[in-house]
């Protein structure tokens, strides 16, 4: 076995998870560290608030939509960040304010919404859509580009999350949500298109489904549990796991790692779907996580 596989399938050491935010947010996704500003950003899907987090100097900024606002990227120009809306791709200046809306990629589904999406290392952005209602495959992955081509890449979703990718680039993971399963396509990193999808890791029942995903230096995959309460970590080629990050409230929804040395994990998470009683039994509900690691992350691909 060579030295990146036998890393590949090493145990991280973790920390213990810690509340970074007590935001209490509806339905947390979308985190991404910033390299550039040393922030933490992430959303608020259902309370339409995009925040920002910078750790050294311990302040949290937040803004205010008028729809739902679910992943971003940064921009290469530097100027300010790519996001999906409810139902539109679209720039966003934190600095300024100012929204500049791009482009609609389902004009003839109203009951849909942006959901997670992120960069590929090309800078194109797979941003996927799902049923507001989460009821119907009515969803679809969309890959969307800087000179505004938007191209359906995988359709019949009730709910996708992710995606992410190995760290050669030519395999992409994509969470099946509704359906409790982690698929895997062959990438072409040239032409940015999908082949061979293949059911690579089905989560028992008691681990809840899989929602949002990143991946290490080593190649591993971290993923988010909704209803399991937990973030675990994959070998990149049997998918076994090999730690498991618990934490103190059931609905955890994504993660990403941040830090001047990329060595925190940072996860999101949401008090939407949640009884009285278990909002009672969870008071962390909502709330941005951070666990430190020995672990190194990869810098969030820019947009363009």
């Amino acid at each position: 076995m060579s030295t990146v596989a036998n890393a590949a399938s090493r145990a991280p050491v973790l920390g213990q998870a810690h509340v970074v935010w007590p935001a209490q947010a509806e339905l947390g996704e979308g985190t991404l560290w910033s390299v550039r500003e040393q922030a933490l950003y992430w959303v608020d899907i259902l309370g339409r608030r995009l925040y920002r987090y910078k750790p050294a100097q311990q302040t949290r900024d937040s803004w205010s939509f008028e729809e739902e606002i679910s992943a971003l990227a940064e921009r290469r120009d530097g100027t300010g960040l790519l996001v999906t809306l409810r139902h539109d791709f679209a720039y966003f200046d934190p600095q300024t304010g100012d929204l500049q809306r791009l482009h609609r990629a389902e004009t003839d589904k109203p009951g849909n919404r942006f959901n997670d999406g992120k960069c590929d290392a090309q800078g194109r952005f797979w941003g996927g859509t799902i049923d507001f209602a989460c009821e119907q495959a009515t969803g679809a992955i969309y890959r969307f580009t800087a000179s505004g081509e938007c191209q359906t890449m995988h359709p019949g979703y009730v709910v996708n999350n992710g995606p992410t990718w190995s760290l050669d680039g030519r395999t992409m993971y994509l969470n099946d949500t509704v359906r409790g399963r982690v698929q895997a396509f062959n990438f072409d990193p040239a032409n940015g298109t999908l082949h061979n999808e293949r059911n690579w890791l089905p989560l028992a029942p008691v681990d809840g489904y899989p929602d949002g995903m990143t991946t290490d230096a080593q190649g591993r995959l971290w993923i988010a549990h909704w209803g399991g309460a937990c973030v675990t970590c994959h070998d990149p080629v049997t998918a076994q796991e090999l730690a498991r990050v618990a934490l103190p409230t059931s609905h955890i929804t994504n993660c990403v790692f941040g830090g001047p040395d990329l060595r925190t994990l940072y996860i999101s998470s949401a008090r939407v779907g949640l009884s009285p009683e278990q909002l009672a039994a969870e008071p962390d509900a909502g709330a941005l996580f951070s666990v430190d690691t020995d672990c190194v992350g990869l810098p969030s691909p820019l947009f363009g």
